[in-house]
């Protein structure tokens, strides 16, 4: 398997492939009475994105899980700052208490994670709590990065990337590659990543939210991320605005991605954000689950729109 760390024990190696045989596919297990095995937009696969550190209330552990139980939903993916650090486990308590699960988890790296406290904090956290989130990944450039050539990029995110997936893999965890602008943010360039890296608990999380240049072509790379998709988080989008977006419902091109989404064999999380710091997050939520209904409404999934 590649690829392989000086002083790091074969043996590793064979562990990480037994953890892998049992997890890389477990964000796509459904059970058959699920209301996601019928739909991905039900109410149930609904996960709340960017409501930490957007939320005009600055609500804490315990205010946020139960914000969300009040809405009913179920899942929360969740991205911090610093300041956050001190109460991860705090959040997961608050999350338990009221039967949210911790879906996914923020991560920002560059080309030395071994040495990034951050990324320390966020896989201790994971393995003294025993829990499984995805982690999101968003991978930064360094120095010199950009004047390398298109196979010398990828080739440079394959040795960080492998290092964070292997972690990731020894505690049952799976790696979203996240995009979020520049050359990562690129499916095809995501996609030639997950190629090199070619370890099967690494995958890709699609944002509407800042994706805003490339509806134009999602029907043509839409099928071929498909299969290594493990969340996708919708935002609304108008044709020509490249400087912002839009809340779910309120763009024009939106919906035609979400009907495509729908008509897919996808079944991962689908991710609702909030991502306006000077806005409640609860009001943010409600008015993505509005937009979101008024679309079912229209395209005539009329199977999720009954879970609302």
């Amino acid at each position: 398997m590649k690829p392989k760390r000086k002083g790091k024990p074969q043996t590793t190696w064979f562990f990480i492939l037994a953890v892998l045989a049992t997890t890389s596919l477990a964000g796509f297990k459904v059970p058959n009475d699920h209301p996601v095995k019928k739909n991905v937009f039900a109410k149930q696969n609904l996960a709340a994105w960017c409501i930490v550190p957007f939320d005009a209330k600055h609500r804490g552990p315990e205010e946020r899980a139960k914000m969300l139980a009040d809405l009913g939903i179920t899942k929360l993916a969740y991205d911090w700052r610093e300041e956050h650090i001190p109460t991860f486990d705090d959040e997961l308590r608050a999350l338990n208490k009221y039967g949210i699960k911790l879906e996914a988890f923020w991560m920002m790296s560059g080309n030395d994670p071994e040495s990034d406290p951050y990324i320390r904090q966020i896989f201790d956290f994971i393995a003294r709590n025993r829990v499984t989130p995805q982690i999101w990944l968003l991978m930064g450039e360094w120095d010199g990065f950009g004047e390398l050539s298109q196979q010398d990029k990828v080739s440079a995110m394959r040795k960080p990337i492998a290092y964070i997936a292997a972690r990731a893999a020894e505690l049952g965890c799976q790696v979203a590659l996240y995009n979020h602008g520049g050359w990562f943010g690129e499916p095809e360039n995501q996609l030639e990543i997950i190629k090199e890296v070619d370890l099967e608990n690494v995958g890709m999380v699609y944002n509407f939210h800042h994706a805003r240049l490339h509806h134009a072509r999602f029907s043509e790379f839409f099928p071929k991320i498909l299969p290594h998709l493990f969340a996708l988080n919708i935002a609304g989008l108008k044709t020509g605005v490249t400087d912002r977006f839009f809340r779910t419902g309120q763009g024009d091109v939106e919906q035609e991605m979400i009907r495509q989404v729908w008509k897919s064999k996808y079944r991962g999380t689908i991710g609702i954000i909030n991502h306006d710091a000077n806005e409640d997050a609860k009001q943010g939520l409600s008015d993505e689950m509005n937009g979101l209904k008024k679309i079912l409404a229209e395209i005539g999934n009329k199977r999720a729109l009954a879970t609302y």
